[in-house]
């Protein structure tokens, strides 16, 4: 039994008619007459009886009528459930994303634009460090991550990048360079640099390096954006970070520029090459078409 026998089955018992099912169901009544019959031979027994004028149940066919329709419903129900899902309208979607990408404004533009075309997909945020994201997106447990860039990416792993934008740093508004109105990458140097977390930031600091000449810096670690804000608020200590981060006020830190205007910070969009959820597919295609649009 298949459901275009179960179709065809529901059509001849609502027309009550084989020439008005087969024009319904659109092929010709031989072939429809053939199929019901093969129907019948597979239950066992006649489901109609036929006369010259009307096509009547018999008691096996008012018994799966219902059966019939309910089957045809669920199967209905079933492909719509995951051609919606191919499509990118239903699921779920697992977002890691570093500070950035919510102060650039990157985050929520993506996050608000996909909402509006496929509501019915729920979205999870969750921040992490730079190279806690690419882990968790190598181990399957984000789908998507907005980093920076963290050392050489894994081969399963595509990285487009998605903004830059000049480096400043932040240090306590008493800061020997607090008044300064040129400061170099060499004069940062002279004192200890807060980094986000342990490990974070690599690529950032080995391009740092290169210009300072000076593997041995001072580093201080803290735990997230906030943390690393607040101690250099509080101490000697630099923050190195994208100039979108100018929108978080903390008390008694000022921001300043770098006179190297080469010295950027990058945002990538990481997924994985072999993705196949309809849903994160449809993210991805969409966060990149409004990033080449210039949305954003």
């Amino acid at each position: 039994m298949e459901l275009r026998h179960l179709r065809y089955f529901v059509a001849v018992a609502e027309c009550g008619h084989f020439g008005q099912a087969a024009k319904l169901l659109n092929i010709v009544q031989p072939a429809l007459s053939m199929q019901i019959r093969a129907l019948e031979e597979e239950l066992g027994g006649l489901l109609f009886t036929r006369t010259s004028r009307k096509v009547e149940l018999t008691e096996a066919g008012r018994l799966l009528l219902p059966e019939a329709k309910r089957t045809l419903e669920q199967a209905g129900h079933s492909k719509n459930i995951v051609q919606r899902a191919l499509r990118g309208e239903t699921g779920c979607v697992r977002i890691g994303f570093a500070g950035n990408a919510v102060l650039s404004g990157k985050l929520m533009e993506h996050v608000r634009a996909f909402r509006l075309r496929a509501p019915d997909v729920e979205i999870q945020l969750q921040e992490l460090s730079p190279k806690a994201l690419l882990e968790a997106l190598g181990l399957g447990q984000i789908d998507i991550a907005y980093s920076p860039p963290e050392g050489e990416l894994p081969p399963q792993i595509d990285a487009v990048k998605i903004g830059e934008w000049p480096m400043m740093f932040a240090i306590s508004q008493d800061h020997p360079l607090a008044d300064i109105k040129s400061v170099t990458l060499a004069m940062l140097a002279k004192f200890p640099l807060v980094v986000f977390a342990e490990g974070v930031g690599d690529d950032a600091l080995r391009r740092m390096h290169r210009q300072w000449d000076n593997e041995g810096a001072e580093m201080q670690y803290a735990s997230s954006t906030l943390g690393a804000l607040a101690i250099a608020a509080s101490g000697p200590g630099v923050v190195l970070l994208p100039d979108s981060f100018t929108r978080v006020a903390i008390p008694h830190l000022v921001y300043q520029p770098i006179s190297d205007k080469s010295f950027v910070a990058e945002l990538l969009l990481l997924s994985r090459r072999d993705e196949t959820q309809g849903a994160v597919f449809a993210y991805i295609q969409l966060a990149l078409q409004n990033n080449h649009n210039g949305t954003l």
